[in-house]
């Protein structure tokens, strides 16, 4: 199951477009804009459609002329912009639409359609199930001023979602029929951060992290369900302190356009490479923001004497997670093969220099041993039970090592990278802080 985010943010989107509040101001100057929290399901269905959201999907390179399906929370403005089915119209597209939701929610769309355009209306209830060709999808009941539908999806391969927006605190019926539902990942909106006097069908973060609670509690939510935060607000907090706040329940936010490829059982493994401070490790924690516990591998050696090596290991740990396992250890082929939960190891270059070391390669040259480590890593690699993540460094791009260990060092390191990446499904290139997808 694949799901692009074609918009994370509230009714007036993030930051608010009239608004120099300090949320505002800081995601204005960070080109962080959320449109309108709206989401496309494997190309197939389209998960609310508000007036920003064909453009959306535009300007992340999909079209929407594959849409065999919309569903419609509710009738809000920011969630139903019933004029794209117009443009559909002048595009002459003769495949059939369906569009499912509210009954006043479908009302606000018929005048939109042509006598012969191939869309059809469903009204749904909450309660009710029905198949969308290889989806069967269950209408919720939402916590909103208006009549308003949450959806449990589910794909042929068993991939689950719970699309939640708009909704406050949900009401214990609804909770009861969540039960053991174990998603995959879960969709829940989040609107005015530390803002709690809002008195409107919404969450903020507290009563967010109770919603998350419950919801753990019935079996719904597991440590395998990515929580993703959506329908932001400018009443939220800057975007780390939020963070912070929505790590303490195994939540995280997506960027607008973010790709989620949700419920495949099938191991991921994702190498993130680039130079010195190029923000490797910060992205690759980034990508396991979802998990509530990881294994995290530190391959470097202790080194008490050195102040600023201990300083740079304290902050690392510091940003991550309590709920984290830290293992400081270059024995990692036995971890690879028994973890259960998610690993980043963090990293190769240290790995190569304690089996260069471990086999006195440095001077004599004699790399044989230490080939037939990588190949064993790279066993390990290929055979890993749960989503790996592996940092390196990129020592190829800049000058020639003046010394022979040097120059082995490098060339070894490429190999290893090289080895490691052709491997991946996924390679992360790091510069200056921006991520470059290379596969």
């Amino acid at each position: 199951m694949e799901l692009l985010m074609l918009g994370t943010g509230a009714a007036d989107g993030w930051p608010n477009p009239f608004c120099e509040c300090t949320s505002c101001t800081a995601a204005l100057a960070s080109g962080t804009v959320r449109g309108h929290t709206a989401a496309l399901l494997d190309n197939r269905i389209l998960l609310d459609c508000g007036p920003e959201v064909p453009r959306a999907a535009s300007r992340s390179g999909r079209t929407l002329a594959g849409v065999e399906h919309i569903l419609l929370t509710h009738s809000h403005p920011d969630h139903l912009g019933p004029m794209a089915l117009l443009f559909r119209s002048w595009a002459d597209r003769t495949e059939p639409l369906q569009v499912l939701g509210p009954p006043d929610a479908l009302d606000l769309c018929r005048d939109w359609v042509g006598p012969h355009d191939p869309v059809t209306f469903t009204p749904l209830v909450a309660g009710q199930s029905v198949t969308l060709g290889t989806y069967d999808v269950r209408a919720l009941e939402a916590t909103h001023e208006v009549p308003t539908l949450l959806y449990d999806i589910t794909d042929q391969a068993g991939a689950r979602i719970f699309w939640a927006t708009d909704t406050g605190p949900l009401a214990p019926s609804t909770i009861a029929q969540l039960e053991n539902a174990s998603f995959d990942a879960l969709f829940l909106e989040e609107t005015f951060g530390f803002k709690t006097d809002h008195g409107t069908g919404h969450h903020d973060l507290p009563s967010f992290a109770r919603t998350v609670a419950t919801l753990r509690e019935v079996g719904a939510v597991t440590d395998r369900t990515d929580i993703v935060a959506v329908h932001l607000g400018h009443h939220n907090p800057l975007a780390h302190e939020l963070s912070a706040a929505l790590e303490q329940c195994g939540a995280r936010t997506v960027l607008d356009g973010t790709v989620l490829r949700i419920g495949s059982r099938a191991p991921g493994r994702t190498l993130v490479t680039g130079g010195a401070r190029a923000g490797k490790s910060t992205y690759a924690e980034a990508l396991l923001s979802g998990y509530r516990h990881v294994t995290y591998i530190a391959t470097g050696d202790p080194h008490d004497d050195d102040p600023d090596w201990t300083e740079r290991v304290a902050s690392h740990r510091a940003r991550r997670p309590a709920t984290w396992a830290t293992l400081e250890t270059v024995d990692v082929i036995e971890i690879l093969s028994g973890s259960t939960d998610p690993i980043l190891l963090d990293c190769l270059g240290t790995w190569l220099t304690a089996q260069m070391n471990r086999h006195d390669a440095w001077l004599d040259g004699n790399t044989a041993a230490v080939r037939e480590d990588i190949d064993q890593l790279l066993a390990a690699w290929k055979s890993c039970p749960v989503p790996i993540i592996a940092v390196t460094n990129e020592v190829g791009s800049g000058v020639v090592p003046e010394t022979k260990s040097g120059r082995l060092f490098r060339d070894l390191l490429g190999l290893l990278n090289a080895r490691i990446a052709d491997a991946s499904e996924s390679v992360v290139l790091m510069t200056a802080g921006l991520p470059t997808r290379l596969r």
